[in-house]
């Protein structure tokens, strides 16, 4: 099979700001929903005075995603708290591990547990399930890609989940790709016509127009970005295929498509156009990756890499109060 470049992967989302307003705001929310107006359980047995030292551990193997978060949300309840991270989001590690170091007020620490217990099962639980998945397809040519398949308002953070546990990031939501499904083929009368509007749109967005609805969370594409915007068509079968291709198809996604069918409907595309990328997605379970990826795609992205994987179990243990 001819070596394709890999695609180009978004700018957007690779690197996340621990410091931004949208982490920010999300530390609020989730202080907000568990604190209220205050926690009634260390206000009646816990004096201002209290000081404690604890420690955050795994109770099983995990992938690390979204330490950073500790000190965020710790500190906010209390600037005097002292958090020592004693791992990096990216590493796997093994059952009793120790995440992180506490000491300062006895009621911030017990105050901001399940909150930041809340984030780290989630985060972690996404990595450790994305490992699962690319550890499966190693020693193949296809990568494991994350999606916007996640939690509302939690997008940044569950993706890098899954770049954490090895995912390739491509596009962060609708503003940074064209996908073209078959809604959009339809409304433009066609394959061809869709890929040919979806072009010229691309083109028109090298001076691109501000988009303020992202600007908060730091998703805006940059300007040197506008002018590679992707273009994704998603294909059923061969007929599609061969239409698509010839109208100068660049990305190919199959939804949902058995591993008998996608194998030769890969073939084609890559002999066709070598450097045509071609994805899968769907409900793609763990058992099954393995084959998805030998059958020649570039990217599987499984519908289940956030939206179903499970959480870790972590938990705080309290060494000192006094």
């Amino acid at each position: 099979m001819c070596t394709r470049p890999p695609q180009r992967q978004s700018a957007t989302g690779l690197k996340m700001d621990w410091d931004s307003a949208y982490i920010g705001g999300l530390v609020t929310a989730g202080l907000t929903e568990d604190v209220g107006p205050g926690d009634v359980a260390v206000a009646a047995t816990l004096s201002l005075t209290a000081g404690s030292s604890a420690h955050i551990v795994t109770d099983e193997e995990l992938v690390c995603a979204g330490l950073p978060l500790v000190e965020r949300i710790f500190r906010r309840l209390d600037p005097g708290v002292s958090v020592e991270l004693r791992q990096g989001d990216g590493r796997r590690v093994s059952k009793g591990a120790t995440l992180a170091d506490l000491s300062g007020s006895a009621g911030a620490i017990f105050t901001g547990e399940q909150t930041v217990r809340n984030f780290l099962t989630r985060l972690c639980g996404i990595a450790t399930r994305t490992r699962q998945f690319v550890d499966r397809v190693s020693g193949t040519s296809a990568r494991i890609s994350d999606s916007r398949n996640t939690a509302p308002g939690l997008r940044q953070l569950e993706q890098h989940a899954a770049k954490m546990g090895g995912a390739a990031h491509r596009y962060t939501g609708l503003f940074d790709a064209i996908v073209l499904r078959k809604v959009h083929v339809a409304a433009a009368g066609g394959i061809k016509a869709a890929l040919d509007q979806a072009h010229s749109h691309a083109s028109r967005l090298m001076n691109p127009l501000p988009l303020t609805a992202y600007e908060a969370t730091g998703a805006v594409p940059s300007d040197s970005d506008a002018h590679s915007l992707p273009i994704q068509i998603v294909i059923e079968n061969e007929a599609q295929l061969q239409e698509a291709l010839s109208a100068g198809a660049e990305a190919i996604l199959f939804e949902d498509l058995p591993v008998e069918r996608v194998g030769p409907l890969t073939q084609l595309a890559h002999s066709r156009r070598p450097q045509c990328t071609v994805e899968i997605s769907g409900d793609i379970p763990l058992e099954r990756v393995r084959a998805y990826a030998e059958s020649g795609v570039d990217y599987i992205s499984p519908a289940g890499l956030t939206a179903a994987a499970p959480a870790v179990a972590i938990r705080l243990l309290v060494d000192r109060l006094q």
